[in-house]
């Protein structure tokens, strides 16, 4: 009889602690074994952005150490984590996936030069919507104001200029929420995480919250992001 072991992986706390995910990725792999026998499932919570996988490093010694093989779920849902894939291409442990049975250490390799291409893709993105931002005159990490006319022209005025400026913040961080969102993130509190992630400051400079992902999506004239 085969032996495995089982590797699942979520991004966020979040789905971790639900089980968003996790019981879809364990109910694939049950299936796709059938018969063989599991001896020990590895569980990780992590962003793909952390090369930091000690989990996963377990998983591989495990493998290692009781000639067993890998089996995760799905391939495909890992394709752009080039840490995951290098660590499996060069674990000198067998692994298979459910939804890629036939994928092998050369699938593997180039699936993870793919992702290096990509992660650098998404980074000169993010570099490039913040530097348009930046040549339009827009002072990232916080509010612009303009203390000679609030005090000239009374609250009204103020309270205008504060909401043309929350505006103009709005279509600055719009196309690094779109590069997000192209990448499969498209709940409020993801792009809020990923938004962090990448030292992208609120309006205010704090960090970002689903709800505030949500307002500048409605200021920029978008379509509200899905979930909370």
């Amino acid at each position: 009889m085969s032996k495995f072991v089982s590797y699942v992986r979520v991004s966020t706390d979040r789905q971790g602690r639900s089980g968003l995910g996790l019981d879809a990725q364990r109910d694939a792999v049950a299936r796709f074994i059938g018969a063989g026998q599991v001896l020990r499932e590895f569980e990780e919570v992590e962003s793909g952005a952390n090369n930091a996988r000690p989990v996963l490093a377990a998983a591989l010694a495990y493998c290692r150490a009781a000639r067993a093989t890998l089996v995760i779920a799905k391939l495909d849902r890992l394709a752009r984590d080039a840490h995951f894939l290098l660590g499996l291409e060069k674990a000198g442990v067998d692994f298979i996936a459910a939804d890629m049975p036939n994928a092998n250490k050369l699938t593997v390799g180039i699936m993870a030069l793919v992702a290096e291409q990509e992660r650098e893709a998404i980074s000169a993105r993010t570099k490039a919507a913040l530097a348009a931002a930046k040549a339009r005159g827009t002072k990232l990490g916080g509010l612009r104001s303009n203390s000679a006319t609030i005090g000239n022209n009374g609250p009204q005025r103020s309270a205008a200029a504060r909401a043309d400026s929350a505006n103009r913040r709005a279509a600055d961080i719009l196309p690094v929420i779109q590069s997000i969102q192209a990448d499969g993130i498209t709940s409020a509190a993801g792009i809020a995480k990923a938004l962090n992630e990448r030292g992208i400051p609120t309006p205010r400079g704090g960090q970002w919250q689903a709800v505030q992902v949500q307002r500048a999506l409605k200021r920029s004239g978008q379509a509200p992001a899905t979930g909370p």
